[in-house]
């Protein structure tokens, strides 16, 4: 009997101390850091994509998990800043988007896990491959083989006296996106001419510059600058009037003719998942980098009216939104 007794004891400490375990992890708060490149009016549409994708992974901000957020407004050279500050605050994963930023978090912490949705995380060295990341950083690329390509079939579709293509982008990224536009231009007989900008001051030089070249449409490689500045450079293209292309919706919905890329709210959203896997115990190294699988054709037809332009009708029943 007493030897019962003892087994019955042993029992229910047991369940009691798995019991206990339990409510201590069910009332763990989490935390989190996120470091955006641009800011709430820029980016906050993707911020509430990727809050939805945790509340979705029953995440309840206030309640099990705590964000910091930090914003950095489009301004890389203070990415470095930014990063260190974004560490001392000490989260169990930075989610962070953007490959500059990635970069600076990266120099800033070798330890804590860091989940990125940016551009070429491989070609930039940040990850050793798409299927074993290795090191503290895994996440999405914006990246998708043929994008580049895309983007310029469909410019040429919509604008077919296309013959020469004016790249505007922010050196000292984006090389590789010019390099794929520039392979991807000559199967359709479209000259590229490569614009490099630094600042606003520069945009009027710039679009003289595709004037005295004899550019007849332009195609705006995506980065922190030439996002924090979509709206000024989709009017004065529209000035010029050149048919215009970006990839992120928010560039043909702040005035460019067109956009085409992944759909990178999805992308936002899908980072929730990869923080949830982090904080379930999950190491960078081990989840492999996801490629985009969502795309977004974007038409806006006021712009295409106020440069005289006629989008073909088999254009336009292939976009995914068409603003009138």
């Amino acid at each position: 009997m007493g030897k019962n007794i003892g087994v019955w004891l042993a029992a229910i400490l047991f369940l009691v101390s798995v019991s206990l375990a339990q409510a201590q992890q069910t009332g763990k708060v989490h935390r989190i850091g996120m470091l955006v490149s641009g800011s709430v009016a820029t980016h906050g549409n993707r911020v509430d994509a990727f809050r939805q994708g945790l509340r979705d992974l029953g995440y309840v901000e206030g309640k099990n998990i705590i964000i910091e957020y930090i914003y950095a407004a489009g301004k890389p050279d203070q990415f470095p800043d930014f990063a260190a500050e974004m560490v001392r605050l000490k989260p169990e994963v930075i989610f962070v988007l953007s490959t500059a930023l990635t970069a600076a978090v990266k120099k800033s912490t070798s330890t804590i896990p860091i989940v990125a949705t940016a551009g070429d995380l491989v070609g930039d060295g940040l990850v050793s491959s798409l299927a074993r990341p290795g090191g503290n950083i895994t996440g999405s690329t914006s990246i998708s083989p043929d994008v580049s390509g895309k983007r310029l079939e469909l410019l040429k579709e919509a604008a077919p006296n296309t013959t020469r293509v004016a790249a505007l982008w922010y050196p000292g990224r984006d090389e590789n996106e010019i390099k794929e536009t520039e392979i991807a231009a000559r199967p359709l007989k479209v000259s590229i001419y490569s614009v490099q900008v630094r600042a606003p001051e520069e945009f009027n030089g710039a679009f003289a510059a595709m004037k005295k070249e004899r550019a007849n449409a332009l195609v705006i490689i995506q980065g922190n600058f030439t996002n924090s500045n979509r709206k000024q450079l989709a009017e004065l293209a529209a000035k010029h009037r050149l048919p215009s292309m970006g990839e992120a919706p928010d560039y043909a919905l702040d005035g460019c003719t067109m956009s085409y890329g992944p759909n990178l709210n999805d992308l936002w959203r899908r980072g929730a998942i990869f923080v949830d896997k982090v904080l379930k115990g999950a190491k960078p190294a081990d989840l492999p980098v996801e490629q985009p699988i969502k795309f977004d054709f974007v038409i806006n037809l006021k712009t295409a009216k106020e440069i005289g332009l006629t989008i073909p009708p088999n254009v336009l029943a292939r976009a995914d939104r068409v603003i009138r």
